[in-house]
């Protein structure tokens, strides 16, 4: 199995930025890339972002291409998203996941953290 744990949520004002950090642990042998999901009330769970484990391969979702850049710490097996120009169309849960290669597809991934709530105000 494959733990993450999210951390940096909050909440914050249209315009400002946030740092969401991910740290993978037990058996992460498994994990080829670690991506960012969330889901707002009322909607199902979308995807954000994802980078490949070892090569750095990204991708991105366009509602938040040139706002949100995903980024890995090889060495700690963990993944940052940093987020910027936030809008309230951004409040959301936010997902850590954890699979075997760069998907944006939900059923691709097979760990996913707990969340942290991102709430962006007007």
């Amino acid at each position: 199995q494959v733990q993450l744990v999210e951390s940096g949520g909050g909440l914050v004002q249209a315009g400002g930025s946030l740092r969401l950090s991910c740290a993978a642990s037990g058996r992460t042998f498994r994990v080829g890339a670690m991506g960012w999901f969330r889901q707002a009330p009322g909607k199902e769970r979308e995807f954000v972002a994802a980078i490949r484990r070892s090569r750095g391969g990204t991708v991105y979702a366009d509602s938040v291409k040139g706002r949100f850049t995903i980024s890995r710490d090889i060495a700690k097996i963990s993944v940052y998203l940093q987020m910027s120009n936030l809008k309230p169309e951004d409040t959301a849960v936010y997902y850590c996941a954890a699979g075997s290669s760069l998907a944006g597809r939900e059923y691709e991934y097979d760990y996913w953290g707990q969340g942290t709530q991102v709430t962006v105000s007007s």
